[in-house]
């Protein structure tokens, strides 16, 4: 945005800039808008290894903000005292998430700030005075620096940052997915991106600058394990009518930079821990993973820690270069398309059943043992599924297969569905698996909210799942929602337990289905490169 504003005014920038700064901003918030959909279709390229890596940079890259913040108060001040007040906003978080636990643990950012903000006061190094002479109220009229301008260079340079930030953005969201244990699907993405774009309009007619998801604010979900969304949304009312309020800008203002350092610190250094767990869900002894972090980190730590390389490069580059989350963005997506999707692969390849491995077509000319492969990850062990919906072909469109599907399942024999039935895991096995043993047994766990049960739980979910299979002699199944809770779970397996034995039978069977086709929904929409734990398991016989 300052180059752009440069680059209008012939080095002088100034409020003279401001038309054209916005009016870049404004088509780069459409182009968001409307670019979201299809950003969403390239989402496999965004495997765990590639979100991860962007997010681990982003923690790292915005350290160098904190760091700054804790040696950068004020003239007159000594330095030292600076690294106390840092030290001590973080040491406050610490102690206050070691020893508090519910609302107040929640709080601990936000009472480090007051405390170190407090102290700050009665030494002398901070002060309210701007307060007093801020405005009671101000509104933001819209283009008030005047009618933006449109200029081409300035458009393109903006759209350019702004496909960075949808790659941020994807991270981010599949980020918050994990930390709240919400399944991430191409939809959530792109609703973000939108808002992303349509925020980013909005700022540019208001009078600000664009608005993209928010690396620290997934630090903070981390940080407080607060969860709720009507959160979000009641912090977004507060936000607005602080925004008319400049004595609130003034407070704000106010709190000591290194008291900002040390809350920032720890926000973070958790947005990259997230990205850290993140990247453990892909194969770490695959070299070329490895490869795609170490390159990608590397990188954005030179551009962070030496930015004067940016202007070696042309002018043009210097957009992708200038900052080391948006070099270690670009770095992870490029070596992701180099080792897994380009030229000769070696190891596990992801077969998809209407992607670029394995179209409808193929599958309808596919033999019988091609197409139990393409489709294996539909079901645990028994494949006689495949092998009847094979019979059925050709199919003329994605429906229809999944129909074969069900009708092979549903009309079998009662041998083959008891057998179909006693595949699967029971529900207590199933939850109470650790993940490595949860992958070994079944695929329907994923990054759903149902892990780490509590003592209680652990012993109804046990006690139940006896109980199931001494009334109907077959494992308790369920098809796992991504809104589902253990407890919700263990409620309808108690409901279940009065069935008859018939009745029961048929239920399982339509668990089944359901499990069925929540595989077959993220075999095909290709929308979900979290779940990387099991999609290896999608093999394509060469």
């Amino acid at each position: 945005i300052i180059a752009i504003g440069l680059g209008a005014t012939d080095g002088e920038g100034g409020v003279a800039s401001l038309p054209t700064i916005y009016g870049a901003i404004i088509v780069a918030g459409l182009f968001t808008f409307f670019a979201a959909p299809v950003f969403g279709k390239v989402l496999r390229f965004f495997p765990p290894v590639v979100t991860g890596s962007v997010l681990l940079v982003m923690g790292t890259s915005l350290l160098g903000v904190s760091a700054n913040d804790f040696v950068n108060y004020a003239e007159g001040v000594p330095a030292t005292r600076d690294l106390l007040y840092g030290f001590g906003t973080l040491a406050v978080i610490i102690l206050v998430q070691r020893f508090s636990s519910g609302f107040l643990g929640t709080l601990a950012v936000l009472i480090g700030l007051v405390l170190g903000t407090g102290v700050a006061l009665v030494l002398g190094d901070a002060s309210f005075s701007e307060v007093s002479s801020a405005p009671a109220l101000g509104i933001t009229t819209p283009f008030y620096f005047g009618m933006p301008k449109f200029d081409v260079v300035a458009i393109f340079s903006l759209i350019i940052v702004m496909i960075i930030t949808m790659v941020e953005t994807t991270g981010d969201v599949f980020a918050t997915g994990e930390i709240v244990k919400k399944r991430i699907r191409r939809d959530d993405v792109v609703r973000a991106i939108r808002a992303d774009g349509l925020s980013t309009l909005v700022g540019g007619v208001m009078n600000s600058f664009p608005y993209t998801c928010f690396a620290q604010n997934v630090g903070l979900v981390r940080l407080t394990s607060v969860k709720s969304r009507w959160v979000a949304v009641a912090a977004a009312g507060f936000m607005m009518v602080l925004g008319i309020l400049p004595k609130a800008g003034a407070v704000v203002a106010a709190i000591p930079s290194p008291v900002l350092g040390g809350a920032s610190l720890a926000l973070f250094a958790n947005v990259a821990w997230v990205g850290l767990q993140t990247i453990a869900k892909a194969d770490l002894s695959d070299g070329r993973n490895s490869v795609i972090v170490t390159s990608a980190l590397g990188l954005a730590m030179l551009v962070t820690f030496k930015p004067d390389i940016a202007s070696a490069f042309p002018e043009w580059a210097q957009t992708f270069v200038s900052s080391g989350m948006s070099i270690g963005a670009i770095t992870a997506i490029v070596l992701n398309l180099l080792f897994f999707h380009t030229g000769g692969k070696q190891g596990t390849q992801v077969s998809r059943a209407v992607g670029k491995s394995v179209s409808l077509q193929q599958l309808n000319n596919a033999s019988r043992e091609e197409f139990v492969s393409a489709l294996r990850p539909l079901f645990n062990n028994e494949t006689w599924p495949l092998e009847l919906a094979w019979e059925s072909r050709p199919f003329s469109d994605i429906n229809e297969l999944r129909a074969a599907i069900q009708v092979a399942v549903l009309t079998a024999d009662d041998s083959r569905r008891a057998a179909l039935i006693h595949d699967y895991p029971a529900m207590d096995e199933l939850l109470l698996a650790d993940a490595d043993e949860a992958a070994t047994i079944s695929a329907d766990r994923g990054s759903l909210g149902l892990t780490d049960l509590d003592d209680v739980q652990t012993e109804r979910i046990t006690e139940l799942s006896a109980a199931y299979r001494e009334r109907f002699d077959m494992p308790f199944v369920a098809y796992l929602d991504t809104n589902d809770t253990v407890d919700r779970v263990i409620d309808a397996g108690v409901r279940r337990l009065a069935n008859s034995p018939e009745q029961e039978y048929r239920t399982a069977m339509g668990e089944i289905v359901e499990i069925a086709n929540d595989r077959f929904d993220i075999l095909l929409a290709d929308a979900n490169p979290v779940r990387s734990s099991w999609d290896r398991k999608f093999t394509e016989v060469d």
